[in-house]
């Protein structure tokens, strides 16, 4: 089996490609394969461990359970190139099934626990997804019910599997067989897509990102490699695994790559994570800023041992210089800046980097084959240390979204160079700093949140006539997501009905504003456009929370 294996990806040139091999950082080795390696390298060595319950896993026996629960699929007819949008709490689980699809060639659609039932059905009906796999419950939401709206939604999605009580569908720890029935399917190509991930930068619906075994192998190797992981290490998943940066930042497969342990956190709070740290001895652990901030006021007055932790990971969103330089001291570990999309590019600062590039930039490219290049609105290369979009290619960066091919158009160069929307500057170390954003995006704590989209289904109020998504400034959020309206005749709707009404469309509640302005109208451009510059600058610090 050769090739992208899903129509609709878009794949390298030949001769990049190439390139790409000879260099070695493509090895032709397919995930599940490389999980093979590691249970024979590392064997007994614990490769997973659950939080919640403290239940370990060793490399052996994720190998085996990953081939069973692989079998187990196989027998209920999903294969090669079959969609499953995978939508888990951090659970050993999520290791065990997502090896279990790069084994058979099947390709995990990873939703994170926030989205419901408008993220859901989109991304289900968008990579035509046969399947759904979800927990009973989390955090007091119960995704069966979802699952029923999504099933009569997209008739594509045919099967539903439960981590738990499976209620009508089917429980994943019934889905398992005997391996020996692997050994009759095709081997897996490491150039076929291994994981659909979400983009989080762009304006709209979410769009898919394709990732062959090749890029993101290569990707978390290299990661792993910048971090300066070892088998000594034990990474804790903080963050959503689902999310690109905890799950090959280096993340879950980084670290298995070297023999470490993974330590699935079912929360981020100060309070669990703090308990995980100090019980399990945890040493690496990656964060977005808001969190960063709540941990160091949590560890002033926490009494946990934290005193294992040798490096912390910041990235998701751009990280204060007065955070980044108490982050140390409070907390008693390096800080790592890290600044990377799904899509591909990741810039990381080095550990040996002086103080002052690790406190004030987003670090560097991560592969001497990343290409940067940073442009003014025509295109045209700025001056060493001017401010432009980033443009980039690689490696690991994708050359188009999934079944995108219009808006692929306008995202990409034609010399196959991706718009990341990202306003930045270089130094002459190589260093970006993040200075803003050309895309209409709010980065509400490391969670993107695409202003158009929100938009159109703020629309859909009765009370709404007009309206404007923006970011104000936070100290803890980065950016907090306001929204500016005018109201028709029946009347302004307060910031409270508008949450239920988005709620009520199965938003998620990342995408819920925080504030709410009502205007007579609102601001304009030149060509009649609504002026969100103008917008931003005229509220300040009015816009505050309504009740």
């Amino acid at each position: 089996m050769s090739g992208p294996l899903l129509a609709g990806a878009v794949g390298w040139p030949e001769e990049v490609a190439a390139r790409y091999r000879a260099a070695g950082f493509w090895q032709a080795q397919p995930l599940g394969n490389l999980l093979r390696t590691w249970s024979e390298r590392f064997g007994e060595a614990t490769a997973v461990v659950s939080g919640p319950t403290g239940r370990r896993v060793s490399y052996r026996e994720l190998d085996r359970w990953a081939d069973e629960i692989a079998a187990g699929l196989l027998a209920r007819g999903l294969g090669a190139g079959d969609r499953l949008v995978v939508q888990l709490p951090n659970t050993a689980e999520f290791v065990a099934l997502l090896f279990a699809m790069f084994r058979i060639g099947a390709v995990p659609v990873l939703a994170l626990p926030a989205h419901r039932r408008t993220e859901i059905g989109h991304l289900a009906e968008v990579a035509e997804a046969v399947g759904y796999v979800i927990a009973d419950s989390y955090q007091g939401f119960d995704y069966r019910a979802l699952a029923r709206e999504v099933v009569q939604r997209v008739p594509s999605v045919r099967h539903v599997l439960v981590v738990g009580d499976p209620g009508p569908f089917v429980a994943l720890a019934d889905v398992s067989a005997d391996p020996a029935a692997l050994a009759g399917i095709e081997p897996i190509a490491a150039s076929c897509v291994a994981v659909l991930l979400i983009s989080g930068g762009t304006t709209g619906r979410p769009k898919l990102i394709a990732r062959t075994h090749d890029d993101y192998a290569y990707n978390a190797r290299a990661s792993a490699e910048v971090c300066g992981l070892t088998s000594a290490d034990r990474y804790l998943v903080a963050l959503p695994v689902e999310h690109n940066f905890p799950l090959a930042c280096p993340g879950v497969l980084g670290v298995l790559g070297t023999g470490a342990t993974v330590v699935m956190a079912p929360a981020a709070s100060p309070e669990v994570a703090f308990d995980l740290i100090e019980r399990e001895r945890i040493t690496v652990t990656a964060v977005v800023p808001p969190l960063a901030h709540l941990w160091v006021e949590a560890a002033a007055r926490s009494r946990h041992d934290l005193s294992s932790l040798r490096l912390l990971q910041v990235g998701g969103a751009k990280l204060n210089a007065g955070l980044a330089r108490q982050l140390p001291k409070v907390l008693g570990c390096a800080l790592q800046q890290v600044f990377g999309m799904a899509e591909g590019l990741l810039n990381f600062t080095r550990l040996d980097d002086p103080d002052e590039l690790v406190e004030t930039t987003q670090g560097r490219p991560l592969s001497p084959l990343d290409e940067v290049r940073i442009v003014d609105q025509s295109g045209r290369d700025v001056a060493p240390g001017q401010v432009g979009e980033l443009l980039t290619r690689g490696p690991y960066t994708l050359r188009g979204y999934y079944r995108a091919e219009r808006y692929n158009a306008t995202a990409f160069t034609p010399d196959g160079f991706f718009r990341s929307g990202d306003l930045v500057r270089s130094l002459p170390t190589g260093h970006l700093v993040v200075e803003g954003r050309v895309k209409d995006v709010v980065n509400r704590g490391g969670e993107k949140v695409p202003a158009a989209e929100l938009e159109e289904l703020l629309l859909t109020h009765p009370g709404v006539g007009q309206a404007a998504v923006i970011g104000l400034p936070d100290d803890q959020l980065g950016e907090l997501l306001c929204v500016a309206i005018v109201p028709t005749e029946a009347g302004p709707p307060r910031l409270k009905d508008l949450k239920t009404h988005l709620i009520r469309l199965g938003v998620a509640r990342f995408k819920l504003p925080d504030r709410l302005v009502v205007l007579d109208e609102l601001p304009l451009t030149a060509v009649g456009k609504i002026s969100k510059r103008d917008l931003v600058d005229r509220l300040g610090d009015q816009g505050r929370p309504n009740p």
